[in-house]
């Protein structure tokens, strides 16, 4: 069954063949709006070190299948969609009625989320029993039976195991039949509640092996946090704290850093433990929202893998379903991916093996640049200090741009560590142009992208690197920046002397449209050739895309950086005048052995400009 390569279930059982451990965190929906903005970009940097599967609780208090963006829901979606990782989303029943968990269920499914972990959730003391005894699905496993019943395998399901026994469960042993109960309905694998003693997991692991459960029981960690979310989640779970724990904790409690430090040394400890066994294929880890100990705690047990071996592709793809084969996008989203992702949401089927004819479908309109997720992070006076509280002219952006790339403090000593095209520092691959950027920025080429020339690196580079082991990677080197439109006019001359290099330039009203490429034709500007495969070629520069970028690009002027500024003042009129004057330029070296033609072209601008 084919469909199963999205179940967790299925990936598990991959690992476990393979013996490559792995690890999977756990999240609860934010509380406020800004907390689900800091969320997403949490989401981001824990996506570098290559989780196998991340969840979300369920909270049936906070209208969780809502569409707010506290919604477990709504940021399940958003984990899954837009930061590339597959996302397990918890479902509880006990409070709900079952065409209120289908309605959930069909709006899980539409959003692309192929995994619920389900659960019968706490018993709510505002829910009257008599409403409860009338609910059909009571437990967890009547859950199971309700997704398996509707969805039939569309969803893969995991069930939740308690190695100290479920607290309202008669006998451990009782709880046991009931976890059978959950896994001959149709639970996949097991993730279980948090325990203190490796000892703990292992003698419920043989317990349920025992008892006939023949599904991956994955164990749950929770690192001690502080001295209160202790007490109260030993209270919650009525779990059993071993007494070396409690005197412990009880002796730093008004440390909060020294309780941290001895749950992170605990932890360890016992994932070291757990992991040496052969019968652990990974871990599950209750991360309370925390990235920092989440991180410290992977680095230690060796866990935490940012290689490029693990990059399929040189852009983190969606971890939706629909866009599975999707292999092709255009360089010009390479620092706003999610921007891209939003945009092409509603397109039928995405590119695979080839980018195709120029007349692909039309782009999605970017009006909500207040969505969430692609909400800059940086606090509006934040944003002043890097960008500059005041400008006089348009010199005092170039100095901006500069900054950005030299990563120098600007003139009023701050550093720039954003611009409105790039919410993050320059990539790595950058380094190696770094001082030609600084040069041409400083010079009023405002660049918002670019890629060296690369032939034939190992796969495995730890910058250039993608696709996996045994192949090799090749790039063109590529340019896009802002000039304006009189100096374009020059440049315009000068290109003639450069046969190697494509261009294309837009201005935002389009009534500048200037290309020397074949309208229709898509350009690979970086490619891959693998052992017993076809050359794979991720990343083109597109004319027909070009047209739909250079709206965003120019709009980030204003939706991002005038705005900061009182209407009618002076610095809010030299980024107004640049989205008039200016004009969007793309340029591709064809010469992808010697490279060095953007450069050369640039310095001849210059020269002919001193000279005149």
């Amino acid at each position: 069954n084919s469909c199963d390569e999205a179940h967790i279930g299925q990936k598990i059982k991959k690992r476990i063949s393979s013996g490559d451990k792995f690890y999977s965190l756990e999240f609860f929906p934010p509380r406020t709006d800004s907390g689900g903005v800091n969320l997403i970009a949490r989401f981001d940097r824990l996506a570098i070190g290559n989780p196998l599967f991340i969840d979300v609780t369920w909270h049936p208090k906070g209208n969780s299948g809502g569409d707010e963006v506290t919604a477990s829901l709504t940021i399940a979606s958003a984990a899954l969609n837009f930061c590339g990782l597959d996302t397990m989303l918890h479902m509880t029943c006990i409070n709900s009625s079952t065409e209120d968990i289908t309605k959930y269920l069909r709006k899980a499914k539409k959003q692309g989320l192929r995994n619920v972990l389900a659960l019968r959730g706490d018993i709510s003391d505002t829910v009257d029993e008599s409403i409860r005894q009338g609910k059909e699905l009571k437990y967890a496993s009547d859950l199971v039976k309700h997704i398996k019943s509707e969805f039939g395998n569309y969803f893969g399901i995991g069930v939740a195991g308690y190695p100290n026994g479920h607290p309202e469960c008669s006998s451990y042993d009782d709880d046991i039949k009931r976890l059978k109960e959950k896994i001959d309905a149709g639970g996949d694998f097991v993730v279980t509640q948090l325990f203190f003693d490796a000892e703990t997991y292992f003698k419920y692991l043989r317990d349920c092996r025992n008892a006939g459960i023949t599904a991956p029981i994955i164990p749950g960690v929770l690192p001690i946090q502080g001295y209160n979310s202790l007490r109260q989640l030993a209270q919650l779970s009525k779990l059993q704290i071993p007494q070396r724990i409690l005197d412990t904790v009880e002796s730093i409690k008004d440390n909060d850093e020294a309780i941290r430090h001895y749950g992170l040394i605990e932890a360890t400890k016992m994932c070291k433990k757990l992991l040496a066994s052969d019968d652990v294929p990974g871990i599950h880890i209750y991360t309370l929202n925390r990235e920092q100990v989440a991180v410290k705690l992977l680095k230690r047990i060796g866990l935490w893998r940012e290689e490029s071996i693990y990059k399929s592709l040189p852009w983190r793809p969606s971890a939706n379903g629909k866009r599975i084969s999707e292999d092709v996008r255009p360089i010009f989203w390479a620092s706003r991916p999610k921007s891209y992702v939003h945009r092409t949401m509603m397109w039928d089927e995405y590119p695979n093996g080839r980018w195709g004819s120029s007349a692909s479908p039309a782009f999605g309109e970017l009006k909500d640049y207040h969505i969430f997720y692609l909400k800059n992070t940086t606090k509006k006076d934040e944003l002043l200090k890097m960008w500059g509280e005041k400008l006089d002219n348009v010199e005092d952006v170039y100095e901006i741009f500069t900054c950005f790339v030299s990563g120098e403090a600007n003139r009023y000593g701050h550093k720039v560590v954003s611009l409105p095209w790039s919410n993050d520092s320059l990539a790595l691959e950058t380094l190696f142009i770094k001082k030609s950027l600084e040069y041409i920025n400083s010079k009023g080429i405002l660049t918002i992208n670019s890629q060296p020339n690369v032939n034939a690196l190992p796969s495995t580079h730890e910058v250039f690197g993608w696709g996996g082991p045994n192949g090799y990677v090749y790039q063109k080197a590529y340019l896009e920046f802002f000039i304006s439109a009189e100096r374009f006019k020059i440049l315009l001359d000068v290109l003639p002397s450069y046969p190697m290099i494509n261009y294309h330039a837009l201005n935002l009203k389009e009534s500048l449209d200037v290309t020397n490429c074949d309208q229709q034709q898509p350009i690979a500007v970086t490619w891959g050739v693998f052992p017993g495969k076809e050359i794979l070629q991720p990343t083109v520069v597109d004319p027909t895309s070009f047209k739909y970028w250079k709206d965003e690009a120019f709009a980030l002027w204003i939706n991002q950086w005038a705005n900061l500024y009182p209407e009618g003042s002076k610095s809010r009129q030299v980024i107004t005048d640049i989205t008039k004057d200016f004009v969007l330029v793309n340029m591709v070296d064809n010469d992808f052995i010697q490279g060095g033609n953007l450069w050369k072209v640039l310095d001849q601008l210059f020269s002919y400009e001193t000279n005149k």
